[in-house]
């Protein structure tokens, strides 16, 4: 049974994690940092509900950049360049389409294309281009500001602090 219950966890995706508890520590703290930098930044233009939802994709740039530094979609140029790529095909979207179905799968789909293209792919801004379809009145009143306050600022603070706090720790280089 337990061979069996091995071979099904390779099979589905469950690999043995290997990863220090300080690593995992160190993980989680440097993303309880860089969201409640997020947070803060996206309360000052938005309300408390669309922050907690524009903060959600800035969550899955988190784990990115504090759990997997050294990979290819926690760069500095994937985590900003995807978010603001997606952030405009959102409100482009938004703004173009009337339909909020045809236009949140739409600007998905564009961002994905898009980032693609400009060789930022970073599977969150999928999220980014979303919320700006069906974020609410908040973020669709912001319009193509919503581009840079809050996602341009959210992403630079995540970024930013993604450097300083593994800049303290020599085996964890970002970039």
């Amino acid at each position: 049974m337990n061979n069996f219950l091995n071979e099904l966890g390779l099979v589905i995706g469950i690999e043995q994690n290997t990863t220090s508890q300080l690593e995992k520590l160190l993980s989680g703290l440097g993303g309880f940092v860089g969201i409640g930098l997020c947070y803060f930044i996206s309360t000052l233009y938005l309300d408390d509900t669309a922050s907690l939802l524009i903060v959600a994709s800035a969550g899955a740039s988190a784990v990115l950049i504090f759990a997997v530094p050294h990979g290819a979609l926690s760069q500095p140029w994937p985590v900003i360049g995807g978010h603001l790529i997606s952030a405009t095909v959102g409100v482009y979207c938004q703004q173009h389409i009337a339909d909020t179905h045809v236009a949140a799968a739409t600007a998905v789909g564009l961002a994905i294309f898009g980032m693609y293209h400009l060789r930022c792919l970073h599977p969150p801004g999928g999220a980014t281009a979303l919320f700006a379809v069906a974020g609410g009145s908040g973020v669709t009143a912001l319009g193509y500001d919503y581009v840079v306050f809050p996602v341009l600022l959210n992403t630079l603070a995540l970024v930013s602090c993604g450097v300083l706090f593994n800049a303290l720790f020599q085996w964890r280089r970002y970039p």
